[in-house]
């Protein structure tokens, strides 16, 4: 069996998801599968992080069905989970070695495992400085670090690539790759094409509260232009919803 025919590690079942009359996100099917990079692209404000709340329980669907390996939502599958939702949520007056102890004793995870992460996420040499004294990119890799810290079997970043620098973007792109060729489910959403094409094997387009197309990058856009097919699908998309509410 191969990665795309694996059974996901994380489902949403015709999911659906509003603010008092207002909705969100209607009738969601996605499936994240191990040992493959799943990007989720939308435009801001199109439920992006939305769906990636639902996903961790922060959230609770007005309908449908969450599912972690191959089960109903339960809060003890979370600790398989590794998560970075809506930016850094740091200890700012912490190093980063503090940061992650905190967490470290929670998860039960030992002192090799922080080292392990810190070099992982490049930063090892930062000391005893407080995290609050980090720039946007370093908070981001610390907040990726902490994602990190319990080995997890699914990891879902929303827009991680922002606040890095190129070489950054880079690293993390190996990092992601390392984990999906090791069997991992990453989730990452992102609203920049560019990025996306280069690290993921599947792709979701949210448009219009919907999930417009699910599956492989290749099949999106089998010409290499991933730019066209996503403008052209969900252009298409929004001008028939604003046509039907007129």
């Amino acid at each position: 069996m191969t990665s795309s025919q694996a059974t996901p590690v994380a489902e949403l079942v015709d999911v659906s998801y509003g603010y008092r009359r207002s909705p969100v996100l209607t009738g969601l099917d996605l499936r994240v599968r191990p040992g493959r990079v799943y990007g989720l692209l939308g435009r801001n404000g199109a439920g992006k992080s939305t769906t990636m709340k639902l996903l961790v329980g922060l959230l609770t669907p007005s309908s449908g069905q969450v599912r972690l390996f191959g089960s109903p939502f339960a809060r003890t599958s979370l600790a398989r989970v590794g998560a970075s939702i809506d930016g850094p949520a740091l200890y700012g007056h912490l190093s980063a070695t503090q940061n992650l102890q905190v967490h470290a004793a929670l998860l039960g995870v030992g002192p090799d495992r922080v080292r392990d992460v810190l070099a992982a996420v490049g930063l090892a040499d930062t000391g005893r400085r407080a995290a609050a004294r980090f720039s946007t990119g370093m908070k981001v890799r610390l907040a990726l670090a902490i994602a990190l810290l319990g080995d997890p079997e699914l990891l879902i970043l929303d827009e991680p690539q922002n606040g890095l620098d190129p070489e950054g973007i880079r690293e993390l792109r190996g990092l992601l790759r390392d984990l999906a060729d090791a069997g991992r489910a990453v989730l990452v959403s992102s609203h920049v094409l560019g990025e996306v094409e280069q690290i993921a094997d599947d792709i979701g387009v949210l448009a219009a509260g919907r999930l417009q197309y699910e599956g492989p990058l290749t099949r999106l856009a089998p010409d290499g232009d991933l730019e066209r097919a996503y403008f052209t699908l969900t252009e298409t998309r929004e001008a028939v919803t604003r046509k039907a509410v007129r």
